[in-house]
Order: structure tokens, then sequence, then C-alpha cells
């Protein structure tokens, strides 16, 4: 089986600015413990601003750092291994650090995509990226879906519904309150 799991050090001979011949390079990064739809859109509207999109996941201790000790719920090399399945991703690339600052200024990709929960100036790598002549691009996220959620679902034994169709539920109830 072929992953497209490469260390920093691989994704720089392969990506890095000099091996690039035009291309275009797009970075995100995230802990992606369980994979949801919400994910999966975002990967393929990133993967649309260039060429190449490199993923940078959250190895399982930085998992526990940011989410606590009960995460990640899928090992690291499972989901670079689940990642590097994707058609939209073409590299994963596993760190160790809180964040991304180190991959993505050894890097430098010319577009650095993050969900809409960010704020702009709250977008770790943006300044390295931008003093490089790349842009930080912010993709809404799918409403609905969160792998917290899912999990607290999981956790209550909740029914099969999906996220989408709760929410949309949620919508429905609150538009027939407000005809009342």
């Amino acid at each position: 089986m072929h992953s497209k799991a490469l260390t920093l050090e691989e994704a720089i001979l392969r990506f890095g600015r000099e091996k690039r011949n035009g291309r275009k390079v797009v970075f995100t990064n995230g802990c992606f413990d369980l994979l949801h739809p919400g994910h999966i859109r975002g990967f393929e509207q990133a993967r649309q601003l260039g060429d190449a999109l490199i993923v940078g996941l959250n190895s399982d201790s930085s998992v526990r750092q940011l989410k606590g000790p009960e995460r990640p719920v899928i090992p690291e090399q499972e989901r670079a291994e689940i990642l590097s399945a994707l058609e939209a991703v073409d590299a994963v690339v596993i760190f160790n650090d809180r964040t991304p600052r180190e991959v993505i200024a050894r890097l430098l990709p010319d577009v650095l995509v993050k969900g809409g929960d960010w704020p702009g100036d709250r977008i770790v790598g943006r300044e390295e990226v931008e003093a490089a002549g790349g842009r930080v691009v912010s993709i809404p996220l799918v409403p609905g879906y969160s792998t917290t959620t899912i999990l607290q679902r999981i956790r209550e034994g909740a029914d099969s519904s999906s996220a989408y169709e709760k929410s949309q539920t949620t919508k429905d109830k609150r538009a027939t309150s407000a005809d009342s």
C-alpha cells in the first residue's frame, strides 16, 4: 500500500519552493481524529486552490495537549493512512508541536487554508506565508459537523440521524415556532 505520509524533510524535497516548477502548493492542518463530511468538503475546497494539498496532522501527543487525555480516538498512523486515501490529499506530514508553525515556515506553501472558525489574526503561519508572497484563505465550516459533537453523541448513545439532519430539524423547529 502506498502512503502519502511523509516526514517534513521528504515533503520539502518533494514540494519545497525550488521543486514546485510552477505548481501551487496548498497547506492545511488539524487533528482529524474522526473524519466527517465537513473535513472532506474542506479538503476538496482547499485542493481546488492549488495543484497539491499537504495536510499537517497533529501527532497523538499533540492532540492530547490540545484536546485532553481521551483523544485522539484513532492513532496518528491510522489517521495518516485514512487521509492518504483521500483523492484531494497529496501528502500528509505528522507534527509533534501544538501548532504547525515549523512545518509551515520550512515548507512555505503558496496558500495556507484554515476553517472559518479561526480568526484571521490567530492563524498560525500567516506571517511566514504572507512574507514569502503566499496567501491565507479561510474556508467556511460545514454546519452540523464537529468531531467533538460526534463523540458526545456516541458517549450519550445518540440515535443514528446525521448531524446534518439534526441541524436541519432544529432549523425547521425554529422556523415553525417563529411562524406560530
